[in-house]
């Protein structure tokens, strides 16, 4: 199965290498380290795609995003936080909960086996 690329509008200055594909588990998340930020990678492979947000949850500001559950609202991809159960989009990082919450959201390229973030 060939691997979506997921973009953004914002403009790139950068492309980190997050780790290889084999690095991240299948139908779920791992939290990398970028300087001082911690982002949530996605490797949502029951639908090709990768995602990558900030792991930090916006509601009790822990650091958990990473582990929560990956699954899709009407075809909207999207993560659970595991302690709160609020819900963001991975694809605009919109609280699908109904809160009033973002999250960032990176894009995400694979290379040669390597899964790349986009940093703006």
């Amino acid at each position: 199965m060939e691997t979506k690329l997921i973009t953004s509008n914002k403009a790139i200055k950068e492309w980190y290498k997050a780790g290889s594909v084999e690095d991240f588990p299948e139908d779920g998340g791992m939290a990398i380290k970028y300087q001082d930020t911690q982002i949530a990678v996605y490797n949502f492979t029951s639908k090709g795609e990768w995602y990558a947000t900030q792991n930090l949850c916006p509601h009790r500001l822990e650091m958990a995003l990473a582990r929560g559950i990956i699954g899709d609202e009407c075809e909207e991809p999207k993560v659970a936080c595991p302690f709160h159960k609020k819900t963001f989009s991975l694809k605009t990082g919109a609280c699908l909960s109904g809160d009033n919450y973002q999250i960032e959201t990176y894009p995400v390229k694979i290379e040669n086996g390597q899964v790349l973030i986009g940093i703006s």
